[in-house]
C-alpha cells in the first residue's frame, strides 16, 4: 500500500514505510554524501600536493629550478659559488650555468638513437651522467664562458667530438646519421692491447689489461689511461675497464680531455674554441686560428687536419656540431665561416710519429 507523501501532492507517492525511517534514510544517504565529497576533496588535494613535488624534483634534475648564487667580491673581482653545478667561487659560475640552457629534452634530442635495440651501448650514456661530470669543470669555464650563446656553442662543439666518435649512423640510418652518437662505449673488436712500453716505466701496462678505445672521446695506449687516471684520481691504468662501467667517469674523462692542453706548447681544445688563446706569428703562418677547427687540430691533428677538405673524418665531427647547434636553437649560422670551422688547411699543432698523447 502506498500513502500520499507529506507534500500534500496526490500524484507522488512513497513506499509505506514509517516516517522516522524515511528521515534517517535520506540523513544517512546526505552524510554519505558529505563524506564522498570531504573524501574526495582530500584525495584531490593529495594528489595536487604529490604532483607538486613531483614538479618540483624533475625541475630540479632538468635544471629548471635557478639556483641563486652566493656573491663574494676578491681583490675588486666578483666571484661566485650555485651549490652542486658551480662551486668553489670562480668568475665563471656568475654566468648561465650549463642546466640553464641544455636540459634533458635536449639531450635526448640530440642523442635520440642512444637506446635503440641495435645501439651497442643501449643503457649506458644519460644526461645526469653527463651534468655531474660538467660540474667539475664549469667553475674553470666549461659551458660557462662568455654569454648563453657562448656557453651553447662550447656544448655543442663539445659534444658534437662525442657524437662523431661513439656514432653507429650511417647515410640511410633510421632517424638520419647524426642521431646515432652515444651508439658506443668501447671498442668492439679491438686487435691489440695498445700497450706502449716506452712508457714501461711511468705508465707500465698492467697484466692482462687492454687499453683500447672507451669513452665519450674515446682514450688509447697505456700512457693515456694512466695520464687520466691520475688527473680524476683514479687507477685507470690498472683498471682501464672503469670507463666502460660508468658513464659520469667517461664523461669526466672527456672532457678533462677537452680542458686540458695536451702539452706545454699546445693549448687545449676549450681555450682554441672560447677564444682563450692567441695565435703566434708561427700559428698565423700554420692557418691555426680560433675555432671549432683548431679544436680537431688540437684533439686529432695530422690524422685529420691539413689532408683537404675532403677528408671523411673531419667533415664527419664538423656535421655533427653543426647538426647539434640546430637542434640546440643555436643555428648552424653561429658556426662561423669555413676557415674557423674547419682545419682542411691547418698544419698540426704537433706532427704524428713520436709517441704523444693522441687517442688513436
Amino acid at each position: 500500500m502506498y500513502l500520499t507523501s507529506n507534500t500534500g501532492s496526490t500524484n507522488s507517492l512513497t513506499p509505506n514505510i514509517p516516517q522516522h525511517n524515511i528521515t534517517t534514510g535520506l540523513y544517512s544517504r546526505r552524510k554519505t554524501k558529505q563524506k564522498k565529497k570531504k573524501k574526495k576533496k582530500e584525495m584531490n588535494f593529495t594528489w595536487f600536493f604529490l604532483l607538486s613535488i613531483a614538479t618540483i624534483l624533475v625541475s630540479v634534475i632538468n635544471g629548471q629550478t635557478p639556483v641563486k648564487p652566493v656573491v663574494k667580491i676578491v681583490k675588486g673581482k666578483k666571484l661566485c659559488d650555485k651549490g652542486w653545478e658551480c662551486k668553489g667561487f670562480s668568475a665563471y659560475c656568475c654566468n648561465e650555468t650549463i642546466s640553464d640552457f641544455f636540459q634533458t629534452y635536449q639531450f635526448e634530442n640530440l642523442f635520440s638513437k642512444r637506446n635503440a635495440p641495435v645501439a651497442h651501448a643501449s643503457g649506458f650514456w644519460d644526461y645526469r651522467s653527463f651534468i655531474t661530470a660538467a660540474a667539475e669543470y664549469q667553475p674553470h669555464g666549461f659551458g660557462t664562458t662568455g654569454g648563453k650563446t657562448s656557453g651553447m656553442k662550447e656544448v655543442a662543439a663539445f659534444l658534437g667530438h662525442v657524437g662523431s666518435k661513439t656514432s653507429c649512423g650511417y647515410g640511410v640510418a633510421t632517424g638520419g646519421p647524426f642521431a646515432w652518437g652515444l651508439c658506443y662505449n668501447k671498442e668492439l673488436s679491438p686487435d691489440k692491447y695498445y700497450c706502449d712500453d716506452y712508457y714501461k716505466l711511468t705508465y707500465p701496462c698492467s697484466p692482462g689489461a687492454a687499453y683500447y678505445g672507451r669513452g665519450a672521446i674515446p682514450i688509447y695506449w697505456n700512457y693515456n689511461y694512466g695520464k687520466t687516471g691520475e688527473a680524476l684520481k683514479v687507477d685507470l691504468l690498472n683498471h682501464p675497464e672503469y670507463i666502460e662501467q660508468n658513464a659520469t667517469l667517461a664523461f669526466q674523462a672527456a672532457i678533462w680531455k677537452w680542458m686540458t692542453p695536451p702539452e706545454k706548447h699546445i693549448p687545449s681544445a676549450h681555450d682554441v674554441f672560447v677564444g682563450n688563446w692567441k695565435p703566434t706569428k708561427n700559428d698565423t703562418l700554420s692557418k691555426r686560428v680560433p675555432g671549432f677547427g683548431a679544436t680537431i687540430n688540437v684533439l686529432y691533428g695530422d690524422q685529420v687536419c691539413g689532408q683537404g677538405s675532403d677528408n671523411e673524418s673531419m667533415n664527419n665531427i664538423i656535421s655533427h656540431y653543426l647538426y647539434y647547434l640546430d637542434l640546440m636553437g643555436v643555428g648552424r649560422e653561429e658556426a662561423g665561416p669555413n676557415e674557423v670551422l674547419s682545419c682542411a688547411e691547418q698544419a698540426a699543432f704537433k706532427p704524428s710519429g713520436a709517441p704523444s698523447s693522441s687517442t688513436t
